[in-house]
């Protein structure tokens, strides 16, 4: 499984969907093909990686159940679009896109780095996380945030916003046992005190949360 067949199991139907950031436009294509949507929209900042996804969904934009639009963020996204989908891009990335735009009815992030800022960030603008995962596909690990503009108010413990609430038993488990080797491979290298410290630190939150959860 790659990561977008991956990415998708996590959308939600809707009415309008938007793809910001497309890329190849696959996402959409999943929506639309599945009936997950009655009609969408794919933007990106650039004119040229639009172009691969207006050719992959040339047939649903011909038909006018698919809409392109080149901008930056959801600088052009329609106010009816009630899910939004922003992926591949870091934490706080989204998190700016966010800020400059709207938090969508329902959210689909999938931040490449910064997850835990994109967390607070959802959290004090009182966005309701649905799901906040890790999935793995050829042994990379990426998180995945989903959820509702307004909802019920998310609690967070300290490691939660670090690492996520995913299940230990699944992938998260087997991505905070990748970084616990990396931590050790860090250590037995050469470190300045002040790093040693500090990956030392690191690794014990790691294990105290793998503990924890496995209890």
């Amino acid at each position: 499984m790659d990561r977008i067949e991956a990415l998708c199991r996590y959308l939600y139907p809707c009415d309008r969907f938007a793809d910001v950031g497309c890329d190849h436009g696959y996402c959409t294509e999943y929506m639309l093909e599945n009936s997950m949507c009655q009609s969408a929209v794919i933007s990106d900042i650039s004119a040229k990686s639009l172009a691969k996804a207006e050719k992959l969904l040339e047939k649903y934009l011909k038909h006018g159940t698919c809409v392109s639009v080149c901008c930056n963020g959801l600088e052009k996204i329609p106010a009816d679009c009630d899910e939004v989908l922003i992926a591949g891009m870091g934490g706080e990335e989204i998190i700016s896109i966010l800020e400059n735009g709207f938090i969508p009815g329902k959210f689909v992030f999938q931040p490449m780095k910064n997850a835990p800022k994109l967390r607070e960030y959802l959290i004090s603008v009182g966005a309701h996380i649905d799901k906040d995962d890790v999935f793995e596909c050829d042994g990379k690990f990426y998180f995945v945030i989903t959820g509702f503009r307004t909802g019920e108010k998310n609690e967070y413990t300290p490691e939660q916003i670090k690492f996520g609430k995913g299940d230990i038993g699944g992938a998260l488990g087997r991505y905070l046992a990748a970084e616990a080797a990396k931590k050790r491979a860090y250590l037995n290298g050469q470190l300045r005190p002040s790093d040693r410290e500090k990956i030392s630190g690191e690794l014990k939150i790691i294990e105290s949360v793998s503990e924890n959860e496995s209890r």
